[in-house]
């Protein structure tokens, strides 16, 4: 049998846009007098979807509607989805920070949660007091909490400061310190809200590893909420994806990942297909990309994985340059390198207009999306990097059936594999 350890049941939360409150008396006194006489509240039959990209029209917002899920003890669950999607408001109600407008919520431990830089802290206090407040508030005896304290001190790193006052602190001290306690106290639910990012690399990767081994060692659940696909991917096991305060996906979290993509439309919205779309100019005293040119050689609409596709990267240099090299990367959507490829190194370029051309091979990319970056650089020193330049989606077109379902990976290539010869 499944050990459900949170259940959220037809969670529903409106908001007035505009001022706190229902804004007039006429509306208080109408709820007052449905309430008294038992009826149901009537704006909960009024508002609109909470959609960003519309004007809309009405002065109530449902920023969740009818949200149902549950979550089995030790489960890591990523929370995904657009900003505005209602992640943060969907763990505010679950950190009892906020109540629903409609619905309930069955627990089965403690949470504890970690939404905003400094959550839970009171800036006056030192590092060491606030660690006995926040197991106070957890519910754990002082006796716990010493027991975990040299832990919980060590793991945040911030020992020389841990008896000086918080508000003394930078944000990335407070975020590791506010881990720290969650982690080490020992809730049977962690509540984490993108505020991870505040912290370095070295802290982010290594509260990632945390949050695994609680979970996996610990039996203890996690809900985790990111924009940093390649840290979702890696931590959790499972995926829901939110859409204008609704749930538009729950299952694996591969999949939960490509619906948030397929969503979100970050090729579309965010990275046009060509440069030169692109307002203002990219570059500085060296080096100025002026365009880049994806060509299709079978159809210019879209770009398909059976196709051999030439790039061109058209850019001028201001100054003559030793060992000049530029480099192109191919990312995922989740920040991961798929392919590196750079020029064979300059040894002396002089200052003038040049296009370099890359071809990539037909059947090598496997049909997903892709972001580019491009790196000038000169005596290994870095002379003009531009991210996220450009975006290039392959699509797969195939003949007949598809047994195997997608294919995994970014490359594809058609290696030489025949069938086995019979021996005997």
């Amino acid at each position: 049998m499944k050990d459900i350890i949170l259940k959220a049941e037809n969670i529903s939360k409106q908001y007035r846009l505009g001022q706190v409150g229902t804004g007039t008396l006429s509306h208080d006194l109408n709820r007052w007098w449905h309430q008294i006489r038992g009826k149901e509240d009537p704006y909960l039959k009024i508002g609109e979807t909470n959609d960003r990209s519309t004007k809309g029209t009405s002065d109530y917002v449902w920023a969740l509607q009818d949200i149902n899920f549950e979550v089995e003890r030790g489960e890591v669950l990523g929370i995904i989805g657009k900003n505005g999607a209602g992640k943060s408001t969907l763990l505010k109600i679950l950190s009892k920070v906020t109540a629903p407008t409609t619905g309930s919520i069955k627990f089965g431990g403690r949470v504890a949660s970690l939404l905003e830089v400094g959550t839970g802290f009171h800036g006056e206090m030192t590092g060491r007091e606030n660690i006995f407040l926040n197991g106070a508030i957890l519910g754990m005896t002082k006796k716990e909490i010493a027991s975990k304290l040299d832990e919980i001190i060590e793991f945040s790193g911030c020992e020389r400061y841990i008896d000086t006052p918080v508000k003394r602190y930078s944000s990335g001290m407070t975020v590791r310190l506010a881990f720290a306690v969650a982690a080490f106290l020992e809730p049977e639910i962690l509540v984490i809200d993108e505020v991870l990012a505040v912290g370095d690399a070295e802290f982010q990767k290594k509260a990632i590893g945390k949050m695994q081994d609680i979970s996996r060692q610990g039996g203890r659940t996690v809900l985790f909420v990111s924009h940093n696909m390649a840290a979702v991917k890696s931590l959790c096991t499972r995926g829901i994806v939110m859409e204008n305060g609704m749930v538009k996906f729950d299952g694996g979290i591969e999949k939960a990942i490509n619906e948030y993509i397929s969503i979100d439309q970050l090729s579309r919205d965010t990275y046009p297909k060509k440069f030169d779309e692109i307002s203002p100019v990219f570059g500085n005293s060296h080096v100025r990309l002026k365009r880049v040119d994806i060509i299709s050689t079978l159809n210019e609409a879209f770009y398909t994985i059976k196709e051999e596709l030439l790039i061109k990267i058209n850019f001028s240099i201001f100054i003559d340059i030793d060992n000049f090299n530029l480099a192109i990367n191919f990312k995922s959507f989740t920040d991961d390198t798929v392919v590196f490829s750079q020029i064979t190194p300059v040894k002396f370029c002089i200052k003038g207009n040049y296009i370099s051309e890359l071809i990539i091979p037909a059947n090598f990319l496997n049909n997903k999306m892709y972001c580019i970056d491009l790196h000038f650089v000169s005596n290994n020193v870095s002379l003009l990097t531009i991210s996220n330049i450009v975006n290039l989606e392959l699509i797969d077109f195939r003949e007949g059936i598809n047994y195997y379902g997608e294919w995994a990976g970014y490359v594809r290539p058609n290696l030489k594999f025949d069938f086995i010869s019979k021996i005997s």
